[in-house]
């Protein structure tokens, strides 16, 4: 394990801490008047609150992780420009959809257009199944990584929800970075993303005081998916799916659901079972609470497989943590 790299981890967290905080303390009289979220079908909340606390979050990461890989002077350490600007973009398309809600289609292409970008920018040399043709591959990840980036977004509905999910798959990243099973890089961004997501966090605890908006969701949901796929193209396969099952889980369940129910998937709704359990009557903070420790659990299980190194080790220990995150989604089904 690098010494070096855990601390430049750190100072990366730091930096991004506060420059998120200093960014949504600066920023959130200005959003009041112009990013004011009312409630909705989907909301969680019972009065309008400004959203576009992204902003902050993604300006501290991509200046934090920046600044600590430029500061670093390692020429195997470089700052990952098609990765930072593909976050702007999405995090551009978001903000616009905050300010007036864009037509779903150009949205979506939009967004396909950031993750299209990670997707073909990996080194081609790194496959998850050599035998599959590279098109395929890479087609198969582009409709994944537009999904990822969107359930993100979809579960972005309850304070301190984001937090609860990214904070553990990213300290799991860096941590797994530090021990060489992923680019030094993206470990530092994790980091940065950590930092500046706990930034973030006292003014999104219930009741929250401004919300990340599609300017934060959509940008966050893209690094995330980048370094679960850096991760997974290292033969850590496992351990990136792994880490987001919880949210993996939760969305795509409720989107089969609906699509069975023949009702409009498309339009907003409260079906995500962390909605449902709020409905059951757990207070915000005991499911906000449980997503957290649920997904330390499923850190430790990644942290599992990659010490373990075994096809069959990978098999009892993904079962475990479907068998875990199932269990969870049918506490929250169910009345408290």
């Amino acid at each position: 394990m690098s010494s070096f790299e855990t601390l430049l981890s750190l100072i990366a967290a730091v930096l991004a801490a506060s420059i998120s905080a200093v960014l949504i303390r600066a920023t959130r009289p200005l959003l009041l008047r112009v990013a004011l979220a009312k409630p909705n079908a989907r909301s969680s909340h019972r009065i309008p609150t400004p959203q576009g606390a992204g902003i902050a979050v993604i300006a501290a990461t991509l200046l934090a992780g920046g600044i600590v890989i430029a500061m670093a002077g390692s020429p195997d350490l470089t700052i990952p420009i098609t990765v930072f600007a593909a976050c702007l973009f999405i995090a551009v398309v978001g903000f616009a959809d905050d300010i007036r809600s864009l037509p779903v289609v150009p949205r979506l292409l939009l967004q396909a257009a950031a993750v299209a970008a990670l997707v073909f920018s990996a080194p081609a040399d790194l496959r998850l199944v050599p035998a599959c043709p590279f098109w395929l591959e890479r087609g198969l990840l582009l409709i994944a990584g537009l999904w990822f980036v969107n359930l993100v977004n979809f579960m972005d509905g309850l304070d301190l929800m984001t937090a609860a999910e990214a904070v553990p798959i990213t300290v799991a990243v860096a941590l797994l970075g530090s021990f060489g099973h992923v680019p030094a890089a993206c470990a530092l961004v994790a980091a940065a993303l950590c930092g500046a997501l706990l930034g973030f966090a006292p003014f999104n605890r219930p009741v929250a005081r401004i919300f990340l908006g599609d300017v934060g969701s959509l940008p966050i949901g893209l690094l995330l998916g980048w370094c679960l796929l850096e991760l997974a193209l290292h033969q850590q396969f496992a351990a990136a799916l792994l880490l987001p099952l919880y949210y993996l889980a939760d969305a795509t369940v409720t989107l089969f659901r609906r699509i069975a129910r023949h009702e409009p998937f498309w339009s907003a709704h409260r079906s995500h079972f962390y909605q449902r359990a709020t409905d059951n009557g757990f207070t915000v903070w005991r499911v906000v609470g449980e997503v957290f420790a649920l997904n330390v659990v499923l850190a430790l299980l990644a942290f599992a497989s990659v010490a373990l190194n075994s096809l069959a080790a990978d098999i009892v220990l993904l079962l475990a943590g479907a068998l875990a995150v199932g269990w969870q989604l049918r506490r929250f089904s169910r009345p408290f």
